[in-house]
């Protein structure tokens, strides 16, 4: 394909992506082999699907040699709607698993290996004398027909009579039943699941004539397939690399259907030679709700972590309850009717205030028997209610405009400018878990994703609601605070009221102290990391980021976080920010929320523990007095490979009123050397909260960061462009506009 002709529709593809998002449509399976991505809520993970299919197509790729799977026909037609927008009629197939099992048994296939006895049906291969048709009656008498050959009732579902898991004595005793099945062609639809496997792999030759079909294969929705549907998956990769699967394993809340989470977590070790990709911009839900949302897992894998950044903080729906940036609420109620008034009061009181419609309000709830007594209770105040009988009383007509009640379960992939989260109780969010130790354990894993899911419906503004007393399964019971909620005391600043000199031995003792513990992780660390530290740097430094601004009561605000997501990371990235605190670099740390490695002095190589931090991270520790700090910096870029992310102060020294200073112009080579982005900041308040502090009260700090510089586009444009005279200038203006013009 002459790619000069095809280059407006790729820019049309590839317009409006982040560079996570155009990494992932662009890879390629050759160099980078099978490609997982965690898409964490609200992230767009749609479109990279849909725009990765275009892509593909745009390659040269035949649409009919691409297979895309869905867990719904809902799914599966919005995704083709949005492929044939750009390629009408493209034969891509989407698809949902059953369906494309049930494609498989209808195909024409070869009759035997060498193609000698011409092409029968693939079901007639299995045994079936009709075409498989999922029907109801198919289960209708199967425990009766258990019962005649004496097999114990529940020994088996209906759903697993084909089975490959079964022992080979019970399969004996089912040879009946399943001849029957093949006789009539009435299945069940995991029948076509588990028959479509047994063809793929009994029939080497149907197997290669089916990897013929399709080249590449890819999967949305990643942590909800079942062990059934991944063995179906890798039957028709076979050892080819052209897999590009799309979940989230914080999200994956059907365990109870048999969706087995595994998957994502396995993946690494099933590829060996895959890509991981994370999509942490979320284009939902304003920065204080992703912040609640990234308290919820602890505990996770390090390479399973994702962190939520809002990639659109002011807002989607240009209304200005989106750019209030709202803080999650907790409300405790007494009893149920309580509950009901504040949350009737709330709804109303938001609607009028911020002309809001019914539709944008939803209350949530874990269990059927919640959403009835919420809906009742809706009605009883006269509030329509979406899905309930239209006003103009036509057959069948039901409202769209109402607020919506809905179990978590049925709102994944909804989302909802207002939410009421009801329940919040142990055992009701989290439900009652049962089962051994370990079954409880993955149970109330399973609920803290469910949880997950319930916060992350929220754009704009979320309210948890904790009732203290409530009728449940027909009597009054008491509930307990669910263990999910934020403990009561983080919602309150206490901290250490002491004279100042006081105040700084205690933080620089309970800092030191905190790197002191690190150091003791770290032989575990190498030990269970193996030669890649990265990941668990990374997060240390995070960690102790926060931690120094928690004990240094710093209230840190930042403004203008999207930014990031115009990024290209596997690029150099030179960071750029005025120099007003000792502090300074752990609040960057946390605004740009990655590692980067710094310019300092040589000095601080010498304070207890740092250095080896320093190192991990890639600092340049300079020398002043002596020179050569150009020459160090150069040398921690060569050794960070090929996308190296360094942070600099280019004034040299800290500011002592506050006003931008001169920069030197080495960052500004450094970026123009290396093809690299300049990322701008500034920090204000940040003297405050050491150098010139008043006492151990809080402090507020406000870092915004501003849109990056491509150097290497501005090369592209003007081979001319001079580092000092023009990239320096341009950055300093750009910091200092934010700085003078009170964006801050």
């Amino acid at each position: 394909m002459d790619m000069k002709s095809a280059e407006s529709p790729a820019e049309k593809i590839l317009s409006g992506l982040n560079s996570d998002q155009r990494a992932a449509v662009l890879h390629d399976h050759e160099s980078g082999a099978q490609l997982l991505i965690l898409a964490g809520a609200g992230s767009g993970k749609t479109s990279v699907l849909t725009k990765r299919i275009q892509y593909r197509i745009l390659c040269g790729v035949a649409p009919e040699k691409i297979l895309a799977l869905t867990f719904t026909a809902k799914a599966a037609a919005e995704m083709r709607e949005r492929v044939q927008a750009l390629f009408p009629n493209a034969g891509v197939r989407l698809c949902t698993f059953h369906s494309l099992a049930l494609y498989m048994l209808k195909c024409k296939v070869p009759a035997n290996g060498d193609g000698s006895s011409g092409e029968v049906c693939a079901y007639e291969l299995l045994g079936f004398k009709k075409i498989p048709s999922p029907t109801e009656s198919a289960e209708r008498n199967f425990a009766h027909r258990l019962m005649e050959l004496k097999i114990k009732s529940g020994t088996v579902l209906r759903e697993n009579l084909f089975s490959y898991g079964l022992s080979a004595k019970l399969q004996k005793k089912l040879a009946p039943l399943r001849e029957e099945v093949h006789q009539t062609g009435r299945v069940v639809f995991e029948d076509l699941i588990f028959e479509a496997i047994r063809l793929i792999e009994e029939f080497p030759f149907v197997r290669d004539y089916f990897q013929s079909l399709w080249s590449e294969i890819l999967v949305d929705e990643y942590q909800d397939i079942n062990p059934t549907q991944y063995r179906m998956v890798k039957g028709l990769l076979g050892n080819r690399k052209s897999l590009f699967v799309v979940g989230d394993d914080d999200q994956a809340i059907y365990g109870f259907r048999g969706a087995d989470i595994g998957n994502i977590n396995r993946f690494r070790d099933d590829f060996r030679e895959s890509t991981l990709i994370r999509l942490e911009w979320n284009y939902r839900s304003v920065p204080n709700v992703l912040h609640l949302a990234n308290q919820i897992f602890t505990n996770k894998p390090i390479h399973l972590r994702k962190v939520l950044r809002a990639g659109n903080p002011s807002g989607s729906k240009g209304n200005p309850i989106f750019k209030e940036n709202r803080k999650p609420e907790v409300w405790v109620s007494d009893n149920p009717v309580e509950e009901m008034q504040k949350v009737v009061q709330s709804i109303k009181e938001l609607r009028m205030g911020y002309d809001l419609e019914w539709k944008n309000f939803a209350i949530l709830v874990r269990y059927n028997r919640q959403r009835l007594y919420y809906e009742e209770a809706l009605r009883d105040y006269n509030i329509p209610i979406a899905g309930g009988p239209a006003e103009n009383g036509e057959e069948g007509a039901v409202l769209e405009n109402g607020v919506h009640v809905e179990t978590v379960h049925a709102s994944k992939g909804l989302q909802y400018a207002v939410v009421y989260y009801a329940g919040l109780a142990e055992g009701l969010t989290p439900g009652a878990c049962t089962g051994s130790r370990s079954q409880r354990k993955r149970q109330l894993e399973e609920e803290r994703r469910l949880y997950y899911v319930g916060v992350t419906r929220a754009e704009a503004c979320l309210i948890l609601l904790y009732c203290k007393r409530r009728f449940w399964k027909g009597q009054l019971c008491k509930f307990k605070r669910s263990s999910f909620l934020p403990k009561e005391s983080s919602c309150k600043s206490k901290g250490l009221m002491m004279p100042l000199v006081f105040f700084r031995i205690y933080v620089v003792l309970i800092v030191l102290g905190y790197l002191c513990v690190q150091m003791i992780r770290v032989p575990y660390a190498k030990w269970r990391h193996g030669g890649d530290m990265t990941p668990w740097v990374d997060g240390r430094i995070q960690f102790f980021s926060a931690f120094c601004l928690k004990m240094l009561r710093v209230e840190l605000n930042i403004e203008n976080q999207a930014a990031l997501g115009k990024v290209d990371w596997t690029r150099p990235v030179f960071a750029v920010g005025n120099h007003g605190s000792f502090s300074d670099i752990p609040m960057v740390f946390l605004a740009l929320q990655r590692t980067f490695g710094f310019v300092a002095k040589e000095s601080l190589g010498k304070v207890p523990f740092l250095h080896f931090w320093m190192k991990q991270i890639g600092c340049a520790l300079v020398n002043r007095s002596k020179g050569g700090a150009a020459a160090a910096v150069r040398r921690v870029i060569a050794e960070r490979g090929t996308a190296p992310r360094l942070f600099i102060f280019p004034e040299g020294t800290r500011s002592k009123d506050g006003a931008l200073g001169p920069f030197k112009s080495g960052t500004f080579y450094f970026a123009h050397e290396n093809d690299g982005f300049i990322l701008p900041l500034v920090i204000k308040g940040s003297a405050a909260v050491w150098e010139k502090r008043k006492n151990a009260g809080p402090c507020k700090v406000t870092v915004k960061i501003l849109d990056p510089i491509d150097v290497k586009a501005l090369k592209e444009s003007n081979p001319d462009i001079d580092p000092k005279q023009d990239l320096c200038p341009m950055v300093h203006d750009r910091m200092e506009s934010a700085l003078r013009l009170g964006l801050l």
